[in-house]
């Protein structure tokens, strides 16, 4: 009997710090941050990629534990009212080892460019630049910053753009399994990975398409931020790997040091008394920039799988969902709002069910 008073007690306890201490402790912490606190007067903004970044926020509140927590819509907007902001003098950048997602680091290369054409500096440090995915991308990011640092015992091994598929047509022929997809054409190669045992001719064809197509963009973009053209530094690039003092030998970055050293070199940029402040924290500080709601330009997002129905609240640190009715809510909405002229359905995703309803209504209106 004893035990079962005390079991008792423990889940009402528990209950009552769930119900009631959580909330309370969650509501200090919103009205502490929702003081406003000032940013220090010479200020170098910190922006940490290596975490990874997602296109836009999440609306799960456990997406965070997942990853960095931050987004590019974040990042953009914040680098745009660090332009205008007095206090922010100089950006430093935390570039990840590996790949970054192509389209992610072209936005972010504008965004760094609006930010030095303020008249501010940016110095980029790098770990390493090693060959894993798009890592071009990365090194274009590096590139478009005032200086790009690497640290004396990293390596440059930006040498081409890897991609690869695992194919379970062979497992499944030996296990019996007949998997049962439809195929449109055979340049519609999603289906591939459970049918076939290797690259088709065609599929291959596509996938050394895209991945050029990306690999010669990004080397282009670096080149003019480096201010050399794309086949002498193609042809730099692809003679390594190096180590971080042949890099710079070659004119790949700008110097070789520790971050520790960056940090002073950025500091000392920033002015006296400079102090290093994480970008998510002054991005949180400033908020969203917002419009006046007149002759609106409507901004629907949307990442990840697309799915029917409408979303919860997510699970724990699960990814992101685009859920097709509350899209195509969010279009309808945009639809009927008279002060809305235009939308922008900015998406991120690999595909699935279907959205065209909404946005096939709003390019009847002429919205979209």
């Amino acid at each position: 009997m004893k035990q079962f008073f005390l079991t008792v007690l423990g889940v009402f306890t528990g209950l009552i710090l769930f119900v009631v201490v959580i909330p309370v402790v969650l509501l200090t912490v919103a009205i502490a941050s929702s003081s406003k606190p000032t940013t220090p007067a010479n200020t170098v903004l910190e922006l940490d990629l290596r975490g990874g970044i997602s296109d836009q926020p999440s609306s799960n509140p456990f997406a965070a534990f997942g990853g960095s927590g931050l987004a590019l819509t974040q990042v953009v907007d914040g680098l745009h009212q660090a332009q205008g902001d007095k206090s922010v003098k100089a950006l430093l950048i935390r570039l990840p080892e590996s790949g970054m997602t192509p389209a992610t680091a072209d936005e972010l290369r504008q965004a760094i460019h609006r930010f030095r054409n303020s008249g501010k500096p940016v110095i980029a440090h790098s770990q390493g630049f090693a060959p894993s995915g798009a890592v071009m991308s990365t090194y274009m990011v590096g590139a478009s910053a005032s200086e790009l640092w690497m640290q004396n015992t990293a390596g440059f091994q930006a040498t081409g753009f890897s991609a690869d598929s695992l194919f379970l047509g062979r497992a499944f022929e030996k296990y019996g399994v007949k998997p049962n997809f439809e195929q449109r054409y055979e340049y519609k190669n999603a289906v591939n990975e459970y049918t076939q045992s290797d690259y088709t001719g065609p599929h291959r064809e596509a996938m050394t398409a895209w991945m050029t197509s990306i690999y010669d963009s990004a080397l282009a973009n670096a080149a003019m931020d480096r201010k050399t053209t794309a086949p002498a530094l193609k042809t730099i690039i692809e003679a390594g790997p190096y180590s971080a003092p042949q890099a710079l030998a070659n004119r790949l970055i700008d110097k070789v040091g520790q971050v520790e050293e960056a940090e002073i070199a950025v500091k000392a940029r920033a002015g006296k008394g400079a102090e290093i402040v994480e970008f998510g924290k002054y991005a949180s500080q400033q908020g969203e920039r917002t419009g006046s709601g007149k002759n609106a330009i409507a901004i629907v997002g949307g990442e990840g799988a697309i799915v029917t129905g409408r979303g919860g609240g997510g699970s724990f640190g699960g990814g992101s969902s685009i859920h097709s009715d509350d899209t195509a809510e969010a279009i309808y909405d945009a639809i009927e709002d008279k002060s809305v002229k235009a939308i922008v359905f900015r998406v991120s995703s690999h595909g699935g069910q279907d959205l065209f309803r909404g946005l096939g209504r709003a390019a009847g209106r002429g919205d979209a």
